[in-house]
């Protein structure tokens, strides 16, 4: 059968968790013996060696156009003209005008939900707003919905009041390269590249109100009043202009110096970022699944995240979780996980163990499960 694969921004330089999945399923995909083609609808943006065409997966690069004309004119247009019998959108939303079996990827539906945050860029802003116009007629006419966690399958259900045999659980997983061992010297070389600090949390941050990071600063702050801030806060793609704001607003200005923007840093040269950490700050507010949990896990690196959403269900019983609206409470993890050497051994451990749970093939198996059920149905 002729399988469609949305994949609209995999070429992008800065990849996101979305693209990051759908990219390691189509890695899988070329790797397995399957009696399907597909068809891998994509963007050309400048990162043209993601991925190439292969005996069984086929680019077929639409566009450039904006996100809503690519995914609702010219999308349909090449599905029907590539003769598909089956399409697979993976970014959350999907063609409203399709004629052939749909499944579609709902990652989460935070932008379904009631916010009391005004914060986020307008990039941002705009994806929610076609997001609520699309994934609800969408989720309608589609024959299969994937998600990402149980939690985030029990809110689409509720929220878009789907039948539950319509809605599927498939976890993502943690990206081969953070598996790789890397000498002291290669880590070396890397943190003089990027001027890391000799101490350092690591916190993801983006301009995403779910990220929590006012909370990350006002602990930071707490810390810094407790004379116990002896670490930098390294933080990834974030903007000074950004940041300023924020601090000023909670007058903490002080902390600046204890902050330290590193700007985007590409996927493959994460896990040694990871690594050199002292621990991974995790504690967003609300997430469908969590991949950086796994990545930090895996890298050896100990985490804490939240106790909300999906993340304990990734992250484990054995993980350490906080209430991310509670300042002190991360604060004092932070302090013990920075120097009580039993408990940061026993997280690693435990993390190292628990990231085998998760594997990309697993992934894409039971995707394959999805295909082959909607075409026979």
């Amino acid at each position: 059968m002729r399988i469609g694969i949305e994949a609209q921004r995999i070429f992008r330089q800065k990849k996101h968790g979305m693209d990051i999945v759908i990219l390691e399923i189509l890695r899988q995909l070329q790797q397995m013996q399957t009696p399907h083609k597909y068809f891998v609808y994509a963007q050309p943006y400048n990162d043209t060696d993601t991925l190439r065409s292969s005996e069984n997966i086929q680019l077929q690069l639409r566009g450039p156009a904006l996100y809503p004309i690519w995914e609702q004119y010219l999308l349909p247009s090449a599905s029907r003209k590539d003769k598909i019998d089956l399409l697979h959108c993976t970014s959350n939303t999907a063609p409203t005008n399709i004629d052939i079996p749909l499944v579609v990827t709902i990652h989460d539906i935070i932008y379904l939900e009631k916010q009391t945050s005004k914060a986020g860029s307008l990039y941002q802003k705009l994806g929610a707003a076609y997001r609520k116009w699309n994934v609800p007629k969408i989720a309608d006419k589609a024959a299969m919905i994937i998600t990402v966690s149980n939690y985030e399958r029990e809110r689409i259900i509720e929220k878009l009041h789907l039948p539950e045999d319509r809605v599927r659980t498939v976890y993502n997983a943690c990206s081969e390269h953070f598996q790789a061992k890397h000498s002291e010297d290669e880590l070396l070389a890397f943190k003089q590249k990027m001027n890391l600090p000799e101490r350092y949390v690591l916190f993801l941050g983006n301009t995403d109100p779910k990220k929590n990071l006012p909370n990350v600063i006002r602990t930071m702050g707490l810390l810094y009043q407790r004379k116990q801030l002896d670490f930098t806060l390294v933080m990834t793609d974030y903007k000074p202009e950004d940041l300023l704001p924020l601090l000023r607003e909670q007058n903490n200005e002080h902390l600046l110096k204890h902050i330290m923007l590193i700007g985007y840093v590409v996927n493959q040269e994460l896990p040694k970022l990871y690594k050199l950490a002292q621990l991974f700050l995790y504690p967003s507010l609300r997430e469908s699944f969590g991949i950086p949990i796994l990545e930090a896990m895996q890298c050896g690196t100990p985490v804490i995240t939240s106790n909300t959403s999906a993340m304990p269900e990734i992250a484990g019983s054995g993980a350490i979780l906080v209430d991310p609206t509670d300042i002190e409470q991360i604060a004092d993890k932070i302090v013990l996980l920075l120097n009580d050497t039993h408990l940061r051994n026993k997280a690693i451990t435990y993390g190292i163990e628990r990231v085998k749970l998760f594997s990309w093939k697993q992934t894409t198996e039971q995707v394959l499960g999805i295909y082959n059920e909607v075409l026979n149905g």
